[in-house]
């Protein structure tokens, strides 16, 4: 059997919303590994903040990163895409105006708003992998190298002129509280919603093509996991596009197979599906 790629979201896909793999995930891998295949991660999660040592245990052997704008591949840098100065200063300014608490993601440190994030598990978890690496935005500073940025949807915020700004300069991702992180008004901290800030022109598939092209692969014979909207490109430009089962509805309804959801040996049940493991 030829040895393919395999392309794995972090979030929701490899581990979800506390951090936590499945063993069956964590077995699965290996096996592939064992089969002479190749994982990749290929998150919407910037460089930084891919840190975790079990996850990076686990025999990855490349990053696609900040969905698209960070790719390397054996630990060689093979492409890197940075927001202008002038732009992040725009956006820190309206993130404060607004209300908008927000992360700038870079490939080494973060900047976040400090005291906005109310209860919300993926900054905790971020502040316990990142330490000294994560910084609290106050105002724009020349070390900032920032890929992409994301922020929460608060009850409190005034979105729509921050929507309507940071869609005419980059790709804007909207997600809802598909997580339950807040269930409650707690001082207006209550999250309607989540949003990626991208690049124009960027997007996983663009990183995927990119590592392919140094590989010499095809894209169409490789294999993708995902399970939210921005795994959409990512799937589509793959052979085979593979949804999680307790994932975006959007995502599935274009997935060219939908797998069990993460803690129902969902990763592990596709590769055998597919006769990958």
């Amino acid at each position: 059997m030829d040895k393919k790629i395999v392309f794995f979201d972090i979030d929701g896909t490899i581990w979800d919303w506390k951090g936590q793999i499945p063993d069956s995930t964590k077995e699965a891998i290996a096996r592939l590994i064992e089969k002479g295949h190749h994982p990749i991660i290929c998150s919407g999660r910037a460089r930084g903040d891919i840190v975790n040592e079990e996850l990076l245990g686990m025999g990855f052997e490349g990053i696609i990163a900040a969905c698209g704008t960070h790719v390397e591949y054996g630990g060689q840098m093979l492409y890197e895409q940075y927001l202008e100065a002038d732009l992040i200063k725009d956006i820190i300014a309206l993130s404060k105006k607004y209300y908008v608490p927000i992360v700038l993601e870079g490939p080494g440190k973060h900047w976040v708003t400090k005291d906005s994030f109310f209860k919300d598990p993926f900054v905790d978890r971020m502040i316990a992998d990142m330490k000294e690496n994560l910084v609290w935005l106050d105002e724009y500073t020349d070390e900032m190298k920032i890929n992409k940025f994301s922020g929460d949807i608060l009850v409190s915020s005034d979105f729509e002129p921050f929507r309507e700004f940071t869609k005419s300069n980059m790709d804007l991702i909207e997600h809802s509280n598909g997580w339950n992180i807040l269930d409650e008004e707690r001082d207006g901290h209550t999250i309607l919603g989540v949003f990626e800030a991208i690049p124009f022109g960027s997007s996983k598939a663009v990183g995927i093509q990119k590592l392919c092209d140094y590989l010499g692969a095809d894209p169409k014979e490789a294999y993708a996991f995902g399970d939210s909207k921005n795994d959409m490109e990512m799937l589509e430009c793959v052979g085979t596009g593979i949804a999680m089962g307790d994932g975006a509805v959007e995502l599935k309804e274009i997935a060219d197979y939908v797998t069990d959801g993460i803690w129902e040996d969902g990763i592990s049940n596709a590769l055998k599906h597919f006769g990958l493991i």
